[in-house]
């Protein structure tokens, strides 16, 4: 399984009109200019047939019967010609970046959306760089087929038709000269399109492999050094990079060879239209003029097959590319909305866990049978062993995954009935490892809430004891801070974190494992700055440090999964328990220390 999480899924057909017609309706809004811009391909194609057959009226009528003036004239009317398609392939390549970047834009934020509406489930089976390739490497596949491919594929069959259609006017004979080297042709592109479809496969798959490892050992930079794994890293990214440099070349070969040999087709062609063109002159059967023009319309018939067999690629990769993407889209969260959710505005914060019970793998489970009454305003305190199901727990109570035995219910009404967000507005959840996002320090406090005001930053600071040390900071709230907070300290990164819970000021309050990272200074400061956070509203506080604990209303002892034992510090110590054995436990390894040192 571990292997697999980072393994790309191969997807696609070369052509699925069910995608194709999806991705067009992201063109409906813009349905007007790209109607413009397939016009102005229409006018392009026609000025590019136009040179050819200019280049035959100069040679027949005016430069064979010495007639300069005539020849001056269709001279001025060619370079016409040219700025007339210079201008028009200028605006409709203008046209179509703009669609495409708008196209794009739309695409971008509804992935995003979607990422950020899935349950954690998702985000344990996918690993963040195989989403950010959706949003970054797939989407850019696609806006190269939105702006180089449908649109331009039209303009290149027009031309197509256009040269066909003007060739057998001029001279059908000459025209199936031209054509027998189609055959050729169609061998090579077959070729061509069958091993280039291959190579892009293994890039797309390499991309997300090395975006997958890039992102997770850079985001474990402080493993990778303090296990002096730099070299093993090293290895193991080499290993996934020469493969995707592999791939990249395998695809660059084959260009490398298809476009000569349909170079070398076009002079086999052009070799033949001499030979029998230039016979046909001879005789008088045919114009020193329309040879001429036949052979550029012979360039001009071979160039839309080139650009075709290329736009063949840039097709398939939208189709690999959409397909993992509308797979992402597709994907239902596996918490539903309800239909009627029932208002939760004003909770007193009552919590109930009904026969509840709940696994991440089938058979499996990880909660079992719990009961459990909180009462509003009630301070609960859960421990146990690691692996016994605390944070479980709390992961379910917020809503994070999506539960099946059971219930949950907050003042009487299931979770189930509820609105995540009426849900989540109410519930305040500060962790162990706190995660904080790069800018200053107030915009990590308010999270982006336009309702919490500078003042009632500062007051939750000034409450929890972070003031002090953010007042020291050059710039004080403004204080910029790197990614994930890198430039504080885990204590600071902590303080922050409660200033957070306390300027929202919720009716529930979890705490899982909040204070084990900090130091005794800073644990004696948050504890005097919990006594104001927890009251008045209802809390729970998953510890592992016992000494923590002792000021909350119960303790609820969890053990493989179940509750074991409910009850007061006091009460727990008395029954000689599961409780008691992990307080000696923990208390006799401190004085062991003591001891020692």
């Amino acid at each position: 399984m571990a292997e697999n999480y980072h393994v790309e899924e191969v997807l696609g057909k070369a052509y699925d009109s069910r995608l194709m017609k999806r991705l067009l309706t992201y063109l409906k809004p813009y349905r007007w200019l790209v109607a413009v811009s397939v016009m102005i391909l229409l006018v392009s194609s026609a000025a590019q047939l136009a040179g050819p057959y200019l280049t035959k009226i100069a040679i027949d009528k005016y430069i064979t019967q010495g007639d300069s003036e005539g020849l001056f004239r269709i001279i001025m009317l060619f370079l016409g010609t040219i700025a007339v398609g210079f201008s028009l392939q200028y605006f409709q390549v203008y046209l179509m970046e703009y669609v495409g970047q708008k196209t794009m834009y739309d695409l971008r934020m509804q992935i995003f959306t979607k990422v950020q509406s899935m349950d954690l489930k998702f985000f344990d089976k996918n690993p963040v760089g195989r989403i950010l390739t959706r949003i970054t490497s797939d989407v850019e596949t696609l806006h190269e087929m939105f702006t180089s491919g449908v649109v331009a594929m039209f303009g290149d069959i027009f031309t197509l038709i256009g040269v066909i259609i003007v060739m057998l006017a001029i001279n059908w004979k000459l025209a199936l000269v031209v054509f027998s080297v189609l055959p050729l042709l169609i061998i090579a592109t077959s070729v061509f399109r069958k091993k280039v479809r291959q190579s892009y496969r293994d890039v797309r798959a390499a991309t997300a492999r090395i975006n997958s490892f890039a992102q997770e050992h850079i985001t474990g930079i402080t493993e990778v050094q303090s296990f002096n794994a730099e070299r093993r890293t090293y290895n193991a990214y080499d290993d996934i990079n020469a493969e995707l440099k592999g791939a990249h070349i395998r695809t660059v070969f084959y260009y490398a060879v298809f476009f000569p040999v349909v170079e070398l087709i076009g002079a086999i062609s052009l070799a033949l239209i001499i030979a029998y063109g230039g016979g046909r002159v001879l005789d008088g059967v045919l114009t020193l003029g329309a040879l001429v023009a036949f052979i550029q319309y012979a360039d001009r018939f071979f160039r839309p097959i080139r650009d075709l067999s290329e736009k063949y690629n840039i097709l398939q990769s939208a189709m690999a590319s959409s397909e993992r993407i509308f797979k992402l889209l597709d994907t239902d969260s596996e918490i539903v909305e309800p239909k009627s959710p029932i208002s939760v505005d004003g909770i007193q914060g009552k919590i109930e866990f009904r026969d509840f019970s709940f696994e991440y793998e089938k058979d499996n489970p990880v909660l079992k049978e719990i009961k459990l009454k909180i009462e509003p305003g009630e301070k609960i305190a859960v421990v146990g062993a690691t692996g016994s199901g605390k944070t479980t727990l709390i992961s379910l109570l917020c809503r994070f995954y999506e539960y099946e035995r059971g219930d949950i219910l907050i003042d009487g009404v299931s979770l189930r009935d509820m609105n995540e967000r009426d849900l989540r507005k109410n519930i305040a959840l500060v962790l162990q490892d706190v995660f904080l996002f790069s800018g200053d320090i107030a915009r990590n406090i308010r999270l982006f809430s336009n309702k919490i005001s500078d003042d009632e930053v500062k007051r939750a600071s000034i409450e929890i004891g972070a003031d002090k040390f953010i007042s020291r900071l050059d710039g004080g709230y403004d204080y910029k801070l790197t990614e994930r907070g890198a430039n504080l300290s885990v204590g600071q990164r902590q303080l922050i974190a409660f200033a957070r819970a306390l300027a929202y000021d919720p009716a529930i309050l979890i705490l899982d494992e909040a204070t084990s990272s900090v130091d005794t200074e800073t644990e004696i400061l948050i504890q005097k700055a919990l006594r104001k956070l927890l009251a008045n509203r209802t809390s729970i506080v998953i510890a592992h440090r016992l000494s923590t604990i002792k000021g909350v209303d119960r303790i609820v002892v969890m053990h493989k999964g179940r509750i074991r034992e409910i009850g007061t510090h006091e009460e727990l110590l008395r029954n000689k328990g599961i409780y008691f054995r992990l307080y000696q436990l923990q208390y006799k390894d401190q004085e062991v220390l003591v001891n020692n040192g």
